[in-house]
């Protein structure tokens, strides 16, 4: 099955960078010349997944988060306290790594080259 998704994933990629639309039977024509069984439904999955949408951009913006919510909506959502309040706990751990790094730093008693 990872096989059939990667190579639909490449197909489509392909026939965006040539700046092609992608669609079933061009997705199909490309893994058909590159030799992959590929099961048949996803050729015209990945075609219909991708039809509003432009690959470049989805590309391009993998790192980027969601939206940016106002303070103390995150909470309201269901999601992370709020800064003012987690910032104590940030800080803590920060504290803890730094004595961590520390610790693992010390001497143990002998060298690389001894």
């Amino acid at each position: 099955m990872a096989v059939s998704k990667l190579s639909c994933i490449y197909s489509a990629l392909i026939l965006q960078n040539n700046e092609v639309t992608v669609t079933e039977d061009k997705i199909n024509a490309l893994i058909k010349v590159a030799g992959v069984n590929v099961e048949p439904f996803w050729p015209g999955l990945f075609a219909k997944s991708l039809s509003n949408v432009h690959i470049a951009s989805l590309v391009c913006n993998i790192g980027a988060g969601g939206p940016v919510l106002p303070a103390g909506s995150a909470a309201l959502a269901g999601g992370a306290a709020p800064a003012s309040t987690a910032a104590p706990a940030e800080k803590k751990k920060e504290e803890a790594k730094k004595e961590e790094s520390k610790e693992s730093n010390d001497d143990m008693g002998f060298g690389l080259f001894d």
